[in-house]
This record gives C-alpha cells, sequence and structure tokens, in this order.
C-alpha cells in the first residue's frame, strides 16, 4: 500500500509500505476513505519532535476490512470514526470519560500512521465508532474532522464549561479553535470571542458562531477581551495554539473562578505558578478523549446539523502529501484533507 513516511524535518514523500495485518486478536484493519494533516504533524516536520522516518496520520474515516477474533462491535463493511488514541473504553479510566489516558492508550502516529491507504487499529471495539451507514460522499470530510480536531475542539470547549449564558473566548484560529467555536455555539455560549488576525479565518468563526472578533495578542489581547466584559474577563477560555504567549494570553483573559480548557499542544510553555495561583481559576486539558463525544458527533454529522467539514480549505491527493505539509506550514491553508 502508499503511505506518508515523514523521511526528517522538512522532507515527506509518500511510499509503498507493508500492508497492515492483524496482530492481536482485539485489532481491525481498515480501508481509509480520506485522512488529513493535523497541525501537531508540524512539530515533526519543524524539528520540534523527532522525525526519522516516522510513518505519519491519526485521523482517520474507513470501511472495516478485516477483523480480529475478538472483535464484537465492529464488523466487515462498517464504516468507522476512529479516534487519535486507541483505548479500551472499558477501564475506569475510560469509563470516567478519559479515554485518552485509557490504561492501554496508545497514539495512532509512529507505528500505525493513518495517512495510508489501510490501518490496522488495536482495540477496534473501544476505538471505532460505526455511522448509522454508509455515508454521502459530502459527509466524508465532516466524519473525518470528528475522528480529531472536532472533537478536541469540544473537549476544549466542555473543559472550559462553556454553556448558556456563558462568554467564551477562543485563543487559536486554526482547525481546533475554529471547532472549539463550533463547539461553544452547539453547548449554548451566549457569547463567543474568536481571537484572530486572519480575516479568512475569522470567516469561518463568524459562519460556526463567533460573535466578535479580537486581533491583539498578548497583552493587548487580554485587555481587549476585559474591555468586552466589564473588565471581568471570560466565563470560559479555550487555548488552542501551545506557545507561551497563547497560553498566557488565555490565563490571562479568564475571569476569577472562570474555567481555561487547554487542548495546543505546548513544548516550551513554562507557567508561572505564582500567577497562575493569584488567578484564581479552573484548568483542564491535554490530549482529548474523542472517544467520549463519538457517537454524539457522529449522529449531529450524520442529521446535518453541523458542518465541520468546512475546516478543510485544500484537498489534494495522498500522493501530494509534501504540497500539503508545505501549505500548513506556510500558513497558506488551514487543514489539508487527503484523498485516498
Amino acid at each position: 500500500m502508499r503511505g506518508v513516511v515523514m523521511v526528517k524535518p522538512g522532507e515527506v514523500t509518500v511510499e509503498d509500505r507493508e500492508d497492515p495485518r492483524i496482530i492481536e486478536p482485539t485489532d481491525a484493519v481498515i480501508r481509509l476513505s480520506a485522512t488529513c494533516i493535523c497541525g501537531s504533524d508540524l512539530w515533526p516536520y519543524r524539528g520540534i519532535e523527532p522525525a526519522d522516518r516516522t510513518l505519519m496520520g491519526h485521523e482517520y474515516v474507513g470501511v472495516v476490512e478485516e477483523i480480529g477474533m475478538d472483535v464484537k462491535n465492529v464488523k466487515v463493511g462498517d464504516f468507522v470514526v476512529g479516534s487519535f488514541v486507541i483505548s479500551d473504553n472499558t477501564c475506569e479510566i475510560c469509563q470516567a470519560g478519559f479515554q485518552s489516558k485509557c490504561v492501554h492508550a496508545e497514539f495512532v502516529h509512529g507505528g500505525i500512521g493513518t495517512q495510508a491507504e489501510r490501518a490496522r487499529i488495536p482495540q477496534a471495539d473501544g476505538t471505532l465508532v460505526t455511522t448509522p451507514g454508509q455515508p454521502d460522499e459530502d459527509l466524508i470530510p465532516s466524519l473525518l474532522a470528528a475522528s480529531d480536531v472536532l472533537g478536541t475542539g469540544w473537549f476544549a470547549a466542555v473543559a472550559a464549561e462553556a454553556g448558556p449564558g456563558k462568554t467564551v473566548a477562543v485563543v487559536g484560529d486554526g482547525a481546533v479553535g475554529l471547532m472549539a467555536i463550533l463547539a461553544a455555539k452547539e453547548l449554548g455560549a451566549e457569547r463567543i470571542i474568536a481571537m484572530s488576525r486572519h480575516k479568512d479565518r475569522q470567516e469561518l468563526a463568524r459562519f460556526y458562531g463567533a460573535t466578535d472578533i479580537v486581533e491583539e495578542r498578548g497583552e493587548e489581547g487580554v485587555a481587549r477581551i476585559k474591555e468586552l466584559t466589564g473588565g471581568l474577563g471570560a466565563h470560559s477560555v479555550i487555548e488552542a495554539v501551545g506557545t507561551q504567549e497563547s497560553f498566557m494570553q488565555a490565563v490571562g483573559a479568564t475571569r476569577g473562578g472562570g474555567h481555561l480548557g487547554y487542548v495546543g499542544v505546548n513544548y516550551d510553555v513554562q507557567i508561572p505558578g505564582i500567577q497562575l495561583f493569584f488567578a484564581g481559576i479552573h484548568t483542564l486539558g491535554g490530549p482529548a478523549p474523542v472517544r467520549r463525544f463519538l457517537p454524539d458527533l457522529i449522529q449531529m454529522i450524520w442529521d446535518r446539523r453541523i458542518d465541520p467539514g468546512r475546516v478543510f480549505d485544500l484537498t489534494l491527493p495522498l500522493e501530494q502529501a509534501a504540497e500539503g505539509y508545505k501549505a500548513m506550514d506556510e500558513r497558506t491553508a488551514t487543514k489539508v484533507l487527503l484523498t485516498i
């Protein structure tokens, strides 16, 4: 089969890779219908994470081709959406709603890699969720978004306790930030402030439910949020970038007693303990337990209640994956869908 390999930072190729096969009785092999490039894939592309012939990709939808003897919840021929973290969905941590910290947790990259024609998915019963039927072609981008960015944005909004009567501020206008706006709206937020400097992303933010746009960053951004909220700050703040500036901007924009949900992958963020201490806020974040939300998200997409697929603004064939990485690295694309 063909699949994406990151040879080294900045160098992506599409190569012949060994076809996946059932290894454990809890495995499934799926034939991918679509995959995509994630903002977190840019970390190894930019040399921030190791990249030495790494198998890339962790977002995926497709049709089950083969199952292990212990798989009960999915069958051959099912169309499925999977989380970017493997989970059994039965352990105590999973049952508490934190499948990304499952006792069997494994990230879908490196040894698996779903930027490919096929993929082996461990713990298939706990990781994969079937759709109500075979989806129409126009639903596939939205179902693909549910595999990571929609589920991650949804978790961020839940972690920030977005809801009726709340003002929500979203730091970051990438795919996850935009999905967090969608989630905040669906959760009933009264006001949603998108922090963005990019006109095209501002338009999409408004489409998904943003009521206000703030272009300022850092301390100026915090001051603007407080100006818009009577000097108090937002009830709920979502951090979807992962830089020092964005995280501290999110802390500063959260009102006393408010909630901060953080999902931006942060390698170099140093949190001043005294500043966080005196902020007096609730914080929750990390790798999103996407599996927790998948059944509901799939149904909303199936019913055409939400349209997260609009977050993909560039579609390329798998063979042109290198062009997709370049486009996202240079910010000429928000999120790239790869067709199989």
